[in-house]
């Protein structure tokens, strides 16, 4: 297991707390702890990440009337109530372009043996991505056959954060497959899910 020490923490033994700070028993003030001021760097929060298990998604939307699609695994359910999605994707994305110009995306949700689209989707040329790919569309949003769950957003929002943008969609159509079998990525490479 690889840990993460922040840049500004000390080595060595650890140092019991001074008489009447935090304790056992007693809870650290808000705003105490590690200085705030010199957070993780970008390799050491990638490297963090690592450690947490996604499924594998590729979104999709059409640009000059040509599907566009990438692959993300920052992807997650943000409101049931009322139903929103949230992608994050590159501030230089031609996929965020694509759906900010459209003003709607499909999410593809992929399955264990479409590891080879993820890769494609991941890393191919942008014009080459749907090259053989068979998927249909619905309302122009492309629809990966096979996927095993889909969904079409609206968007309703978009907030640039950093180096990205989150793009919020309400979803309008959607389907699961009864018998998923997720792509899932942990550690720099796909895994295998297994029955508890």
């Amino acid at each position: 297991m690889t840990t993460v020490v922040p840049r500004h923490a000390a080595t060595g033994p650890e140092r019991a707390a001074p008489a009447g700070g935090p304790g056992p028993d007693r809870a650290a003030p808000v705003g105490s702890g590690p200085d705030r001021a010199t957070p993780v760097g970008g390799p050491e929060l990638r490297e963090f990440m690592r450690s947490w298990a996604t499924g594998v998604a590729v979104v999709t939307s059409r640009a000059a009337g040509h599907p566009v699609g990438c692959t993300v695994n920052a992807f997650t359910s943000v409101s049931l109530r009322p139903p929103l999605l949230l992608v994050s994707l590159a501030r230089t994305s031609r996929t965020l372009a694509a759906i900010t110009a459209e003003g709607g995306f499909a999410v593809n949700l992929l399955g264990r043996r479409q590891r080879a689209l993820a890769d494609r989707f991941a890393t191919g040329a942008v014009e080459d991505r749907f090259a053989g790919v068979a998927h249909r569309a619905l309302d122009g949003m492309p629809l990966l056959d096979g996927a095993m769950a889909a969904a079409v957003c609206a968007v309703t929002q978009v907030i640039a954060v950093a180096d990205h943008v989150l793009v919020l969609g309400s979803p309008y159509w959607c389907e699961a497959a009864d018998d998923a079998d997720p792509a899932v990525f942990l550690g720099g490479r796909y895994r295998t899910v297994s029955p508890a």
